[in-house]
């Protein structure tokens, strides 16, 4: 194997290793308690390790399929899955997995909801974020079925919450998407729940924001990933504004994460994006697989290949 392609493996590897420690150290309970607080109604006002105790279990990370058919499938020996699963396959795309998944026990006791965090490194070219996630959202819900409840059991459905954190956007936003209801012609009031399907896109610039109440969530989220802040002023922040106790995992998770992060700077910068970009290409990769690998978009990767196919024309 060339060493371009075995150093774009690598550095997809690392890519993949880096994917996966923001995973966890969003999936932390603290971190989750302060990512629900502020998009959940239920939750509003209350201090991160007050909410903590609802999130029942632990948090099912990367490893649940979105594809029907395998969102709830039976394990081993017959025995039915008792939390959620983590796969979707989608032609040209392999399996695709919710990011993270867990139950949540409102504060009156008896019901549960579900609740789904995702995140994205920047905004598709491919296809409409907000597309995908209400895909996701549908599939939270339908899965429910012989695992939440059974036969035709419908109200018996928890309520769903899928939460999109997507980094590189253009300014700090946040939206909140669910259904409403139009009377069209006479006022009869059609009982149901309203309230099942709810999805929350985040967008997080480049830039930290101060601390304060308008982009508090904003701050938090963007100091965990940020690629420009070191271990210790994440740690700091993390701890000293969101009552996150600094234990050894964690502490462990973003040191990890941070120089997994360096690594892939220093081997894009010692490699070249477009000489490792045009030697997958020789070697047959695909547009999706290069951007997968090099993290741009297809249309970026397209034009790379462009130009370098008229400079050396």
């Amino acid at each position: 194997m060339d060493t371009e392609i075995k150093n774009a493996i690598k550095a997809a590897d690392k890519e993949a290793q880096y994917d996966e420690k923001a995973k966890r150290i969003l999936g932390n309970k603290y971190i989750l308690a302060n990512i629900m607080i502020h998009t959940i109604g239920e939750f509003k006002g209350m201090r991160p390790r007050d909410v903590v105790p609802y999130i029942e279990g632990e948090p099912y990370i990367s490893t649940t399929p979105v594809e029907p058919g395998l969102t709830n499938k039976d394990k081993e020996k017959g025995q039915r899955v008792t939390g959620l699963n983590t796969e979707n396959m989608e032609i040209n795309e392999g399996i695709i997995r919710f990011d993270i998944i867990f139950y949540v026990r409102l504060k009156d006791g008896t019901a549960q909801i579900i609740v789904n965090i995702e995140m994205q490194k920047n905004l598709p070219n491919e296809y409409k974020l907000l597309n995908r996630a209400v895909f996701y959202v549908c599939r939270l819900v339908s899965s429910q079925k012989e695992r939440d409840f059974a036969n035709t059991n419908y109200d018996n459905i928890k309520q769903v919450y899928s939460i999109w954190i997507c980094a590189n956007m253009k300014e700090n936003c946040m939206k909140y998407i669910h259904l409403a209801g139009e009377n069209i012609l006479g006022s009869d009031c059609w009982e149901g729940g309203m309230n099942l399907l709810n999805i929350v896109m985040i967008g997080l610039s480049d830039e930290l924001p101060e601390h304060g109440e308008k982009y508090e969530l904003h701050r938090l989220l963007g100091a965990l990933l940020s690629s420009k802040l070191d271990v210790q002023k994440k740690l700091n922040i993390i701890s000293n504004e969101y009552e996150v106790p600094i234990e050894k995992n964690i502490r462990k998770e973003v040191d990890s994460m941070c120089n997994l992060g360096q690594g892939i700077r220093e081997q894009g910068r010692r490699e070249g994006a477009a000489e490792i970009i045009m030697n997958m290409y020789q070697k047959g990769f695909s547009l999706v697989q290069i951007a997968d690998i090099v993290n741009k978009t297809t249309e970026e990767v397209g034009k790379i290949i462009e130009h370098s196919k008229i400079n050396c024309s």
